[in-house]
């Protein structure tokens, strides 16, 4: 089964980026490219069809306009376009699907306050199973790239919690890194409980508890380099906090992977603080993989 790159264009200045980076992405991939458009509302009965009509033509027009852009950018591209009618976060759940990628925008705030993750992005990552990735409207995103001698290898970065299941994650982005040559950098922000009485007792417990983190981390990531042998991999394990560590990590990425845990359908989705905060703060695409 081919599993394409869907995109959630929204009529806005930076649908264009958003469609420019899910077709270098399928491209990547070798898998079509499904432009999406979800007009909220609710859906029109036949009795309303020149209302319909009157919904349909401009979202029509638009996606027809996008779609040739990216057929005249990517002749080999096979584009398809689809509208959807009713709430979009639940229209682009369902879009998403049984495709190996959804790919939605995130509008930047300011220098300091990092990119804004609108509420139908932020409801449709807390509850898709499909993997996300967040492309920045603000400026051109840093697209994908296949390797080749001339280009400079850059990093996909992967945020892992060494205590919880990260196989959907190292799958992700050792297969993205594979993808574009890239160096993949597994980094595990890590704590000491202040329970130590002197410097000396600290230095002591962040060699003695660091050597056993890089030891697990090591663990973790042997299958994953033999499945990609081609693949340079990085350890990290640096103290600090998890979501500094990637924002700062990303200045040399192409991409930056982290997770969401799969909550019971009865507290709702989360999406997660660190999660958050490298959608929030980092200035390349931020993949999320949902895991358990």
């Amino acid at each position: 089964m081919i599993r394409g790159v869907t995109a959630g264009i929204d009529g806005s200045p930076g649908s264009g980026v958003v469609a420019e980076w899910a077709a270098l992405e399928s491209l990547l991939r070798g898998v079509p490219l499904c432009l999406v458009h979800v007009h909220e509302g609710p859906r029109p009965a036949a009795a309303d069809a020149v209302d319909a009509s009157a919904v349909r033509h401009p979202a029509e027009e638009f996606l027809a306009d996008t779609a040739r852009t990216v057929r005249r950018n990517h002749p080999s591209l096979r584009v398809s376009t689809r509208l959807l009618l009713g709430r979009a976060a639940t229209a682009l759940t369902g879009a998403a699907a049984g495709t190996g990628l959804l790919v939605l925008g995130s509008r930047g705030l300011s220098g300091t306050m990092g990119f804004l993750l609108g509420s139908v992005a932020r409801e449709t990552v807390s509850s898709t199973q499909t993997p996300v990735v967040l492309v920045r409207v603000t400026g051109q995103p840093a697209a994908p790239r296949q390797s080749a001698p001339d280009v400079p290898t850059r990093d996909v970065i992967v945020g892992l919690d060494i205590h919880h299941d990260c196989a959907s994650l190292l799958d992700f982005g050792f297969a993205e890194a594979a993808r574009r040559g890239d160096r993949l950098v597994a980094l595990h922000g890590w704590s000491i409980w202040p329970v130590v009485r002197d410097a000396g007792a600290l230095v002591a417990a962040q060699r003695d508890m660091g050597s056993d983190v890089a030891r697990r981390l090591t663990r973790i990531l042997a299958p994953w380099r033999e499945k990609f042998p081609s693949v340079d991999v990085a350890e990290l394990t640096p103290i600090g906090s998890a979501a500094h560590l990637l924002v700062h990590a990303s200045d040399r990425a192409d991409l930056v992977v982290v997770g969401r845990r799969v909550h019971p359908a009865a507290h709702g989705g989360r999406i997660g603080l660190v999660t958050h905060a490298v959608i929030q703060h980092s200035v390349v695409p931020v993949a999320v993989v949902a895991h358990h």
